[in-house]
């Protein structure tokens, strides 16, 4: 007898990772699938940080690290902090942790008790939504569309609020918008955040240096948040280094260590090797990473191109990270024979088996009426795939 426990039964799927698999399996068929589903830059980690590595696996760094990560990282890691976005977090207030997604996971679970509300602007990155949930929190949306560019206004931030939220959840450059808050922008959700001490700030920043039209601001700049908000980063999008499972956060001295604490009862230290590599790439030239991002630039320039001339579609122009979220609610109740599109999760799969481009639906992002694209993929698959799409939208009547 199988036997599953409640919490595992209250998880989704990643649809990210679900779209991957599906076209996986589409293209082992020998269909030439165009994938535009995940969120993974499609450059080789810099060569210096490789060289890293390797000078780690020579130097025997083979053994159980530090929970929090080694001292010479986290001050690394700190140094950082002071010089690219002038907040202090001194190295005891850093834990580094296996990805991103870990160090949200280890603040979720620190601070949330059943029954506690975690305010989440929609549209979020797909985990936010199941990492409350594997903490017993009750995550509360606050609705953006594109006609407000996707940002939550400090009025709607205050109308949520009540006695019983913890903690605040946003990701800025945004996935899966590519929306960026500007300093004034941050400072109207600050000034609200101040009246609310209850409330802890979580600033997903992982797409800190992907940006196209202005400097990266954080929250945590202003002194009234600044000793209740988490700075949450990695290497997986800045530095192309996905699969080597690094991520890190500035918080609270009290909340490092709470991390830390869960961290050693999950994982332990994450990977010593990838660890030595990470202080490189701390430490080192940011140059590989600012051509990455003047691709990235070039490519977001042609989607907009190419996507405003398809009839029916919003979209807020990304000015960071590497995403486009259209929205397709023109296309609902539109027929191709005998398929009918009732939503974006529809069309998501219409664009899959009829123009052999792999996406996500908005669903998964919290707003139904989107459809979100990565365009971490050459200007010549994304002409290609924006004319598939684009042929295929055509076909609906």
């Amino acid at each position: 007898m199988q036997h599953l426990s409640n919490l595992v039964r209250s998880l989704s799927e990643s649809e990210t990772l679900k779209m991957a698999k599906i076209s996986r399996e589409l293209a082992s068929q020998g269909l030439d699938i165009i994938n535009l589903n995940l969120g993974e830059p499609d450059f080789d980690v810099p060569a210096h940080i490789q060289a890293a590595a390797k000078q780690a696996i020579d130097d025997n760094f083979s053994h159980y690290p530090p929970v929090a990560g080694y001292p010479e990282l986290r001050k690394a890691i700190s140094e950082k902090f002071k010089r690219e976005n002038n907040v202090d977090f001194a190295p005891d207030q850093v834990v580094v942790s296996t990805g991103a997604k870990q160090s949200i996971a280890n603040v979720v679970l620190s601070l949330i008790n059943p029954g506690d509300e975690v305010l989440v602007p929609t549209p979020f990155w797909v985990s936010y939504k199941d990492i409350i949930t594997l903490a017993g929190g009750i995550p509360v949306y606050i609705k953006t569309t594109v006609a407000t560019d996707f940002k939550v206004k400090p009025e709607q931030l205050e109308q949520a609020i009540t006695e019983r939220s913890r903690l605040f959840m946003f990701s800025s450059p945004s996935n899966p918008t590519g929306v960026v808050y500007t300093k004034e922008e941050l400072q109207g959700l600050a000034t609200v955040f101040a009246r609310h001490p209850q409330i802890t700030i979580l600033s997903d920043e992982i797409y800190e240096h992907i940006q196209f039209a202005r400097k990266h601001e954080t929250i945590a700049q202003f002194p009234e948040v600044k000793d209740r908000t988490v700075i949450v980063n990695g290497l997986s999008k800045s530095f192309a280094m996905t699969g080597w499972r690094i991520g890190y956060i500035g918080a609270p001295k009290w909340i490092a260590e709470a991390c830390e604490k869960i961290q050693g009862q999950i994982t332990s230290g994450t990977s010593s090797v990838m660890q030595r590599a990470a202080i490189t790439a701390i430490n080192g030239d940011l140059e590989p990473t600012l051509k990455m991002c003047a691709v990235f630039k070039k490519r977001m320039e042609l989607m907009v191109e190419l996507f405003s001339k398809i009839p029916g579609v919003k979209f807020a122009i990304p000015e960071g990270a590497f995403y486009i979220f259209p929205d397709v609610s023109h296309y609902f109740g539109k027929r191709n024979g005998d398929t009918r599109i009732a939503n974006a999760s529809d069309l998501a799969m219409y664009l899959l088996y009829q123009a052999h481009v792999s996406l996500v639906a908005g669903d998964a992002f919290g707003d139904p009426n989107c459809i979100r694209i990565a365009f971490s993929i050459s200007e010549e698959k994304i002409a290609i795939a924006v004319e598939r799409i684009r042929k295929a939208l055509s076909e609906l009547k």
